[in-house]
């Protein structure tokens, strides 16, 4: 059985929720990621930044990206997965939530993170495909 620990990239690393959108878009380009995990005080996952919530969202507004934090910008529930997740229960939860990006956790913790490269270098093309539909369509089928 593939999981979720298998598939993902380690190295994952959060940014806490009082941290400045500049401080966020450093460390994307630091660990060359379009995304961040955000991080309660209690280093749990209260959502996640992207750097298109950066652009859309801050500077596209007229806000001045060092006077917003991390924890303006989560919104909705943050979706997550176990480590030990099979790859199906991925899929699903990724498709369901028509997300691109989902943490890993184990014991609480944040261990890695699966973006769409992960899945294209571990999954089959139908699984893709299914993916990708589902993820992108504005009406999947299924």
């Amino acid at each position: 059985m593939t999981t979720a620990g298998d598939i993902m990239h380690r190295g994952a690393q959060w940014i806490p929720a009082h941290e400045t959108l500049d401080r966020a878009a450093q460390l994307m380009r630091e660990l060359n990621v379009g995304a961040l995990p955000i991080s309660d005080e209690n280093e749990r996952l209260c959502g996640i930044l992207t750097d298109r919530d950066i652009v859309v969202g801050c500077v596209a507004m007229g806000h001045d990206p060092a006077g917003v934090t991390a924890g303006e910008m989560a919104k909705g529930t943050p979706r997550w997965i176990p480590a030990d997740a099979d790859v199906g229960e991925v899929l699903q939860e990724m498709q369901t939530h028509r997300i691109r990006r989902l943490p890993v956790i184990e014991d609480k913790r944040l261990v890695g993170m699966i973006s769409e490269a992960d899945l294209a270098r571990h999954l089959t093309d139908d699984q893709i495909a299914t993916w990708a539909e589902y993820v992108y369509s504005r009406t999947p089928s299924g």
